[in-house]
């Protein structure tokens, strides 16, 4: 009970909450601005991987850091931003987190922003369609103060049975 408390404690009172802003992008590679056929569709898809590393890549990622006047450096802010693509879509979702959600979201903005150009730049796409524009998060991403709370009661009960359990080994009275 006590480290479940503890683990209640910690989560809501000490550890810092971080907030997570997403945004999506559609991209479609298409020769023909007419009709869309079944192999850009089908070469969209297998480019999606190339999309999600031109996302997170150096170029796109120091420039915000620079916009933004960001005190860290690539390495450290690459670990805050998670490109992911849903199987057998175009759709590349971007998420950022910060301690802020006003800034997570406009982090986020950006990088959408930022890494468009640099897609058509690299890649000769015609269109990096914004699919979803940045969420303002209202509750906080992590800690979750719930599962830090039962992890915590469930450690203090497997440490009183370990405990509990040894005592019972040790005691040799009869």
């Amino acid at each position: 009970l006590i480290i479940g408390v503890g683990g209640f404690i910690l989560s809501a009172f000490v550890m810092t909450p971080k907030y997570e802003s997403t945004t999506s992008i559609y991209i479609l590679s298409k020769q023909n601005t007419d009709t869309l056929t079944y192999s850009d569709a089908q070469l969209s898809s297998q480019l999606t991987k190339d999309y999600k590393k031109l996302v997170a890549s150096r170029f796109v990622l120091e420039q915000v850091i620079e916009k933004f006047e960001l005190e860290e450096n690539y390495e450290s802010f690459v670990e805050r931003v998670t490109v992911e693509n849903d199987a057998d879509t175009r759709i590349i979702a971007i998420t950022v987190k910060d301690v802020n959600p006003s800034v997570a979201q406009e982090l986020a903005d950006e990088i959408r922003e930022v890494a468009s150009a640099h897609i058509q730049s690299v890649t000769d796409v015609q269109a990096v369609n914004v699919a979803d524009f940045a969420n303002l998060p209202l509750e906080p991403a992590e800690p979750s103060i719930l599962l830090c709370t039962i992890l915590g009661a469930m450690l203090g009960a497997i440490s009183s049975m370990g405990v509990i359990v040894i005592r019972f080994m040790m005691d040799d009275t009869i």
